[in-house]
């Protein structure tokens, strides 16, 4: 590690996760950027007791597009270079209330995916001028196929996905490298009370695989590894059976 590592999304449980690696493996400065960040205190600490010996907390809003330009170029210039920016934040939403509420499906959507367009822009561009750093994006396999049991969420993943692996390709030879996270279902906050779906791994289990691609120099990781193939094979099922399966 030669640089700050960035959070966007300091709250997020995967993303705090992969910053507490990190700080094992030898990094020391940190940037844990939320809403409410003066309350950031658990996460601070756990971050020290790994080893890290500056964090810094920034008052981030992922919703307020129009604040990101200067928030970024603002964590940039005082806590630059940065060698990893993780783009952590994101909501689940509820299904059911975004079918019959257009409001609540825009806010997923502008949370999951436009929120991230707006900030791996911004990100991309600083590092270019940097001339080096590395990105990681959380994408799911909700989005490879979407299912009509989340579709909303699903179609703001598949917008991300996409997003990002274009955005990887245009960054190529720029010396910045974007890594994309496909994790299945995840145990968490995020889906607490909800009955795990198979193939399902903890936000620690992601991290663990996230530091190691990261460091491998990977541009894709699913998480586990073993839903590669398996989405590959769903990808052929019949539509009306595709359309009969859970979450």
């Amino acid at each position: 590690m030669n640089g700050t590592v960035v959070v966007l999304g300091g709250r997020s449980e995967i993303g705090l996760a992969v910053a507490t690696r990190l700080a094992r493996g030898g990094a020391t400065d940190f940037v844990l950027a939320a809403r409410r960040s003066h309350d950031l205190d658990e996460q601070e600490h756990r971050l020290r007791e790994a080893g890290a010996t500056r964090v810094t907390r920034v008052e981030f809003d992922a919703d307020d597009t129009a604040r990101h330009a200067d928030v970024l170029g603002e964590i940039m210039a005082a806590h630059g270079p940065v060698d990893v920016a993780v783009t952590a934040f994101g909501i689940l939403g509820d299904q059911a209330r975004a079918e019959a509420d257009a409001a609540h499906a825009l806010q997923v959507v502008h949370t999951d995916y436009t929120a991230h367009v707006s900030v791996l822009t911004h990100v991309a561009n600083l590092l270019r001028a940097q001339g080096s750093g590395r990105i990681v994006v959380f994408s799911s396999v909700a989005g490879v196929r979407v299912r009509r049991a989340n579709y909303v969420y699903g179609s703001a993943k598949a917008g991300l996905d996409g997003f990002a692996s274009g955005l990887a390709d245009a960054l190529a030879g720029s010396g910045v490298h974007l890594l994309l996270v496909r994790p299945g279902f995840v145990t968490g906050r995020m889906t607490e009370g909800m009955s795990p779906a198979p193939f399902a791994s903890t936000p620690d289990q992601v991290a663990t695989a996230t530091v190691r691609a990261l460091r491998s120099g990977r541009h894709t990781v699913w998480v586990p590894r073993i839903l590669r193939p398996v989405f590959f094979g769903m990808r052929l099922l019949p539509r009306p059976i595709w359309r009969r399966l859970p979450r």
